[in-house]
């Protein structure tokens, strides 16, 4: 390998860590484009998925069936994940069910954690190593919501502690605040491995949470960090460069709370000449807030 190419190595190396994606999934790459071999049964997967698939779903073709495997049983965990508690719903649909159940049950904060402490119908608890709830203040007037835990958010227990989170720190301050004076909290609770995507389903499933934290805050001002967080509570379809800085109505059944996405932190650590446009949110969120 030539100077070069060592160096191209190591700045990429150092992306995905910041990124978040610090666990290695195979040692072998995986070629997900080429034609399946002709085998008497699906060749050996080098990671294992480990949702249960809805009852609904299309047929997968052959090289899907190749990449996927049965869900381990409840007493057989995977990886070394933990095993505690009731096993998840095998439906989604019950399990998403069950979650706006519990969610509307809860009469405060407190409640509401401790029912997501016990919850299992999310699969990304078992991997996570603790719930990430909320930080702040929950008399806030303001409230973040971002899309899900990060690495330093996983080890922490608290939204928004890396990178990221001091940035945030650093644009609440901006108007005059602090975390002592905002509320934050994410769609998802727990950290998905790897820092990949959330799944639609595991976004449907803690979506009830989140409402609920919502409503029991009733902030004045509800900021949505990031396309994700924005489309899942606030119904975009669009990408956040074309949304951020609406104004829009959050209705949490008994109120309307003046919400507004923006551009996630993270975001703007990789496109630091957008924060610009980040600071023209803030500033109506402040003015919002006078």
């Amino acid at each position: 390998m030539s100077p070069e190419q060592a160096k191209a190595a190591r700045e990429l190396l150092a992306f995905y860590l910041e990124a978040g994606a610090d666990a290695l999934l195979g040692e072998e790459p995986i070629n997900r484009l080429a034609e399946p071999e002709p085998e008497s049964r699906p060749a050996r997967p080098m990671v294992r998925d480990l949702r249960p698939a809805p009852h609904h779903e299309a047929p997968r073709n052959d090289v899907s069936r190749n990449l996927q495997r049965t869900p381990p049983r409840p007493e057989e965990p995977a990886g070394g994940g933990r095993l505690e508690g009731p096993a998840a719903p095998a439906v989604p649909e019950a399990a998403i069910m069950d979650a706006r159940a519990q969610a509307r049950a809860a009469a405060s904060l407190e409640e509401l954690r401790g029912i997501l402490d016990k919850f299992e119908g999310c699969e990304l608890k078992r991997h996570a190593k603790q719930l990430v709830f909320a930080d702040g203040n929950p008399q806030a007037r303001l409230m973040f919501v971002g899309e899900a835990p990060g690495r330093d958010e996983d080890l922490e227990g608290l939204p928004f502690v890396g990178r990221s989170g001091k940035l945030l720190d650093l644009m609440i301050k901006a108007i005059g605040l602090d975390r002592t004076q905002v509320y934050i909290a994410n769609i998802i609770p727990w950290r998905p491995p790897g820092n990949r995507t959330p799944t639609p389903q595991e976004s449907q499933i803690c979506l009830p949470f989140i409402q609920r934290q919502i409503e029991l805050v009733d902030p004045d001002v509800l900021v949505c960090l990031g396309g994700p967080s924005s489309q899942t509570l606030l119904g975009f379809t669009d990408g956040i460069m074309k949304t951020r800085g609406r104004w829009l109505a959050y209705d949490t059944g008994t109120r309307q709370i003046r919400a507004i996405p923006t551009l996630h932190p993270a975001y703007l650590l990789r496109q630091p000449l957008h924060k610009r446009l980040a600071w023209r949110d803030f500033l109506a969120i402040k003015k919002a807030l006078a």
